[in-house]
């Protein structure tokens, strides 16, 4: 490892690093490496930290990464590690630590025993066996599964083989996506196809909805391995069966048909095998073009459904209106196969730069119903209206990412690789995704239930009737087809909207001036302030609080049960950055579901967007006290005599501070304890907390003035527009009441 390495699991600074190097003559030596870039044994310096009373500041899953990188490329640890994620999963903590303990050779013998015992579902797994030079790599699996997770340890080892075998474009399911597709489907589904099942998202999704046999393939040996140990341990009492191939060439079910089918499939794959499979039974709806890789994908999905049957596809936008793929998206329509389209955020999946599409089709059944709609739902109005997170990549509505298999390539449902992308949580929580279900389902239910007499929702969604679909051009893009206003505005009712919005906003800007007013600020002195501080790991041992860390993606619920029922709102990572009071359902639980938050915590979010200025931490008041804590959320609960709340949240979301203490780029994961706190009398953290609560209640106001003036501004624009407002009178204007003797243009 090198000498930035040894920095960051030490928690300390180049500087420091070099420091000890100098003054202390038992620090290791390095063992390879030249003299300008040393390396060091792994741990050799572990050893040295721990004799010095250092503990690790790196994440459990940084850990883990240093110790595969140690291994050097081909060691194939990653692969031998995917059973013993499994097996360790089944272990409690104490168990792990226990096995952590023990000596080498103790540690790799139980360690391989237990790995043996995975069952034989997962695809070409082979015998077990760990060398001495393992060890390292295991304990630091032991100690990611212990405090991140099985979740967490899987996805690491995942990386490393996909990076090993230059996978380029392998992307993750957002957590949140999974649960809006797979809750898409009808509730009583048991039997769920996934064909490029990737990481295996989408099917632990459809497993929490209650199914219980699951089908997956996927043309990376990785990949498979992958989704069958993540079944394993998310669905343990389901039936799987997961296979490795290409599903178009070589289907690996060719006889099975399912309930329903959730896919993430690869986009703009020129090599899929148009040439090969001309004349393939599955094109009922017409050959794919050759450069419609997405059209046999969703013809594949069909084919493999019972009549009846469900599938929900994340498609690319430009399917919905290419022209090389107008006749099959007219014999869809035609046919009955397409029920609904949704459009969704950029940067709510990737590739970022584009707003996916989420499609639903259901087989025709012979003899049934006759459907004459397709629902169309704008859920880019999530992002238009504020609610989506962070602001959206520049970027086109592309087809993709390029060809699989090539640099360009795209495969999705998988995770994303370190060179391409980080893991999947991630964009997940830059966005409302409970707000956004919630607008999918609602509509989705409602057409669902009486589609013949359902009601559209201006800017939301339409079901818009299949002969005005099927024009010359057959565009399905959501925006298209959802109507921006309703036609049958009430020009009183909206005047009055505006006046009230008017005085709202009047309000607004006096509550912004007072509270943005000097509040007497003075500078510290001729240069800043230098304070001794702790991190949080270092004032949790001391007592001075505790600590709940946010779990990983997936943990709650690993049993493949489906959210429980609850009788109180859940705080969610949203609430924490608006100030908004607790707005969350059963599905935003934290793992720990019996937690609740009482006044005076401090919420610091787990997870946000690289350079999103929203606020990182909060102190919870009276309106969250009782509430039940959200996902990726951390729970810090002080001791009110030793630390003052609103000064631990103030410092501990200083930019620098959460920059220091995170892991990732585009998406940046906040490890808790290694955040820092200034050690200061009780009476200054008092000082220096009202301060925070005053700048918190600031960009508070901010924000409602900003959202207000926003919806007044529309609101008179959609008045206007619409023809049911008339221009304010002001001096000398023409009269535009249309009385006698006014003049039109």
């Amino acid at each position: 490892m090198t000498a930035a390495e040894i920095s960051r699991i030490a928690g300390v600074t180049r500087a420091t690093v070099s420091n000890w190097r100098r003054r202390h003559d038992d620090f290791p030596a390095p063992s390879a490496g030249t003299e300008a870039s040393p390396l060091y044994d792994l741990s050799a310096v572990q050893a040295w930290l721990r004799g010095r009373g250092h503990t690790s500041a790196a994440s459990p899953t940084e850990e883990l990464r240093t110790a595969l990188r140690l291994l050097g490329p081909g060691s194939g640890v990653a692969a031998r590690l995917f059973p013993l994620v499994a097996a360790a999963s089944r272990r409690t903590q104490e168990e792990l630590a226990e096995l952590a303990a023990v000596p080498d050779d103790q540690l790799l013998a139980r360690a391989e025993k237990a790995a043996g015992e995975l069952p034989a579902t997962v695809p070409e797994a082979e015998p077990v066996h760990y060398g001495p030079d393992d060890a390292g790599a295991v304990r630091a699996l032991l100690g990611c599964v212990r405090e991140a997770g099985a979740q967490a340890a899987l996805d690491v080892l995942a990386e490393r083989e996909l990076d090993e075998g230059a996978a380029s474009g392998v992307y993750q399911t957002p957590e949140g996506l999974a649960r809006l597709m797979a809750r898409l489907l009808p509730a009583d589904v048991s039997r769920v196809l996934d064909p490029a099942c990737g990481s295996g998202t989408l099917l632990a999704a459809a497993a929490r909805q209650g199914a219980r046999e699951l089908f997956g393939q996927d043309s990376l040996p990785v990949q498979g391995q992958r989704t069958a140990v993540r079944l394993l341990i998310a669905a343990p009492e389901a039936e799987t069966a997961i296979r490795v191939g290409d599903s178009l060439r070589a289907d690996a079910f060719p006889d099975v048909t399912v309930d329903a089918v959730l896919c993430n499939p690869p986009f703009a794959d020129r090599d899929w095998g148009h040439d090969e499979l001309a004349y393939d039974p599955r094109w009922a709806y017409g050959v794919p073009p050759r450069f419609e890789s997405e059209l046999a994908w969703v013809q594949h999905a069909l084919a493999h459904l019972e009549p009846g049957g469900h599938a929900v596809m994340l498609l690319p936008p430009a399917l919905a209106f290419r022209s090389s793929g107008r006749r099959v998206r007219a014999e869809l329509i035609r046919g009955g196969a397409l029920r609904a389209v949704v459009s969704l955020p950029v940067r709510a999946a990737y590739p970022l730069h584009i707003g996916l599409q989420i499609w639903v089709f259901q087989r025709p059944e012979p003899g049934g119903t006759d459907r004459t709609t397709v629902l169309f739902v704008d859920g880019e109005g999530e992002q238009r209206d504020g609610a989506a997170g962070t602001p959206s990549a520049t970027g086109t509505a592309t087809a993709g990412a390029g060809s699989r298999g090539g640099p360009r390539s795209r495969r999705s449902g998988s995770s994303a690789s370190a060179a391409s992308a980080p893991a999947s949580s991630a964009s997940a929580t830059t966005f409302d995704w409970a707000g956004l279900t919630e607008r999918v389902l609602g509509q989705w239910a409602a057409f669902t239930t009486a589609p013949d007499t359902y009601a559209d929702e201006p800017g939301v969604a339409r079901a818009v009737p299949l002969v005005d679909l099927l024009d010359d051009v057959v565009d399905v893009t959501p925006a298209r087809h959802v109507r921006a206003t309703a036609a049958d505005i009430d020009p009183a009712a909206l005047a009055r909207r505006a006046h009230d919005l008017h005085d709202q906003l009047a309000e607004q800007v006096a509550a912004l001036s007072s509270a943005s007013a000097s509040g007497g600020w003075q500078p510290s002195g001729a240069s800043a302030r230098e304070w001794r501080t702790a991190t949080v790991s270092d004032l949790a041992r001391g007592g001075a609080l505790t600590v709940l860390r946010a779990a990983p993606p997936g943990t709650r619920g690993s049993k493949g049960s489906a959210a429980p029922a609850v009788d109180r709102p859940v705080l969610t990572a949203q609430d924490v950055s608006t100030g908004n009071p607790p707005s969350g359902g059963a599905v935003d639980l934290h793992a720990d579901a019996a937690q609740p938050v009482a006044a005076g915590d401090v919420l610091v979010r787990a997870v946000a967007g690289s350079g999103n200025a929203s606020a990182m931490t909060r102190v919870a008041d009276d309106r969250d006290a009782g509430a039940l804590l959200g996902q990726h959320i951390h729970l810090l609960r002080p001791d009110p005599a030793r630390l003052d709340p609103w000064f631990l949240a103030g410092f501990l979301g200083a930019d620098d501070n959460i920059a220091s203490a995170s892991t990732g780029s585009t998406l940046v994961h906040v490890t808790p304890g290694r955040l820092r706190v200034p050690l200061l009398p009780l009476e200054e953290q008092r000082r220096y907390g009202e301060a925070f609560r005053r700048v918190y209640e600031l960009r508070a106001v901010v924000r409602r003035t900003a959202d207000l003036a926003a919806d007044t501004a529309a609101t008179l624009t959609t008045g206007l527009t619409a023809g049911v407002l008339l221009p304010p009178d002001t001096p000398g204007s023409p009269d535009t009441s249309g009385a006698p003797g006014s003049r039109s243009v």
